[in-house]
């Protein structure tokens, strides 16, 4: 496929912008380019075709099933976008004087308290952009509550070798030193290992609940009163709300900060780039520290205010606003009972395809899971040399988009599939027979399985290559 400039023929264009209907306003001479822009030259009906190309290219939730594990792919209802797009929402300047925002921020406010509901916390702030944000966020605060404890000592970062890669990564941005505590043959954290960790220079635990092997931790008030009793805070990586929210709170779990995921678990596409919000939650203790420019309920409609020991602003304004809005639209579309059935038919259509999927594939870890599973082929790779990236390459072939491939990096050859409560029992039949046939594929004729995929408009690529030296840019002759 051709890029736009490689399209592109001079003396071509089309006309896009409307006449102009304020005053011109001349551009100071020594600010004008000295040069014309190195735009391509194209016609309207070529440049309709080339995003249209774009888009048959593009494999979303609404072309098919979508099973990307620890990523909650799930379709979310077409009324919340255009609730957000409500000119009065769409159109609000965020300099706009408070009095002017009124109702922008009673959604701040009123998702705010939806989502203390869900969470079990008594805070929440929707600056961050995404949940790696709000990993960061997390950490600040812990950090910001040692120190104003004049217990600076506490450095260590605990992180089950489970976490998402994410955890760590937040933790030494944060400053912190990253200690991984490693997990029990049924995908546990390991208590004794935690115990043995913890100490006078513990600042907490990150952890998530349920974890990347789709497991929730029998042991989870045992675990955050271990860390608790070493002086430590707990940290809830919300990635995985969606297998819990309405029917378990990371409050009563024993957890001081806790990320939501808004573009997962509350009706924001995830994927494409943005925006996302990874709005924070916190217990009483950590309130003080949250970011500037939190709302309040005043006597008189809804306030800015400053928390007495702010982190600081970690985003401009308040946050992607247009996401909150969904996220409200969607809790109160859904209500208490519709929040927790949404958890509970995940968690029912993970275990279907899990059952479904068991006569010929292996699950990581036996018994149920929550909201999404891990599958390992290793053992498929030595019988037949088909490696979990074969049978990922297979499913394009047969419709689907891949589930997420190796990881968590403690189970080897990994396929992890989260099926979402929004697909049909159809659809979940429908892609264990294929992925049934693959497996029957890889035992009869392996080596047609390792060309695939051969319907897609891509084939395989030299991901190696690709990683160690990408073509970041388009040079022109």
């Amino acid at each position: 496929m051709k890029l736009l400039f490689e399209r592109s023929r001079a003396g071509r264009g089309l006309s896009v912008l409307p006449p102009l209907d304020v005053p011109e306003c001349p551009i100071e001479p020594s600010l004008r380019r000295r040069s014309a822009l190195d735009l391509p030259e194209i016609s309207e009906v070529d440049l309709s075709r080339h995003y249209s190309a774009l888009e048959d290219r593009a494999y979303g939730v609404n072309d098919g099933f979508y099973p990307l594990g620890s990523c909650t792919m799930k379709y979310n209802p077409k009324i919340n976008e255009k609730v957000a797009g409500l000119p009065g929402f769409l159109r609000l300047h965020p300099m706009a004087a408070p009095e002017d925002q009124q109702g922008a921020m009673e959604v701040y406010y009123r998702a705010g308290k939806c989502l203390e509901a869900i969470t079990g916390m008594d805070r929440v702030t929707f600056q961050p952009a995404a949940g790696a944000h709000g990993e960061l966020l997390g950490m600040l605060l812990i950090k910001a509550y040692h120190r104003d404890r004049d217990d600076a000592a506490r450095r260590k970062m605990l992180v089950p070798d489970s976490a998402h890669g994410t955890n760590p990564a937040s933790a030494a941005m944060a400053g912190f030193e990253v200690v991984s505590i490693p997990s029990t043959q049924d995908g546990r954290v390991d208590l004794e290992k935690l115990k043995e960790a913890v100490g006078p220079d513990t600042a907490g635990l990150m952890l998530t609940n349920p974890n990347t092997l789709g497991i929730f931790d029998e042991n989870i008030l045992e675990i955050t009163r271990i860390v608790h009793e070493a002086g430590g805070l707990n940290y809830y990586d919300g990635a995985n709300l969606n297998a819990v929210m309405g029917v378990a709170r990371p409050g009563d779990m024993g957890f001081d900060v806790v990320h939501l995921n808004l573009h997962k678990t509350f009706s924001t596409p995830h994927g494409g780039g943005g925006p996302g919000s990874g709005a924070v939650g916190v217990k009483a203790i950590l309130q003080d520290f949250l970011p500037l420019r939190q709302v309040e309920k005043a006597e008189e409609g809804f306030r800015f205010v400053d928390p007495p020991k702010s982190v600081g602003a970690v985003k401009s304004f308040y946050g992607n606003f247009t996401v909150v809005v969904k996220a409200l639209a969607y809790m109160l579309a859904l209500g208490p009972e519709g929040v927790r059935e949404a958890a509970e038919g995940a968690v029912l259509n993970a275990n279907y395809l899990m059952r479904a999927l068991e006569p010929g594939y292996t699950p990581a870890v036996s018994g149920p899971c929550m909201h999404e599973f891990v599958l390992t082929l290793e053992q498929l790779k030595r019988e037949t040399g088909v490696s979990a990236l074969d049978v990922a390459k297979g499913m394009i072939d047969r419709g689907m988009h891949p589930p997420t491939m190796y990881f968590p990096l403690i189970v080897h050859e990994a396929l992890m599939l989260e099926p979402t409560e929004t697909e049909s029992r159809e659809t979940l039949d429908q892609a264990a027979k294929a992925m049934l046939e693959i497996l029957d594929q890889a035992h009869k004729d392996p080596e047609a399985l390792k060309q695939a995929p051969i319907t897609a408009p891509v084939r395989r690529l030299d991901e190696v290559k690709a990683a160690r030296t990408p073509i970041l840019k388009y040079t022109r002759e």
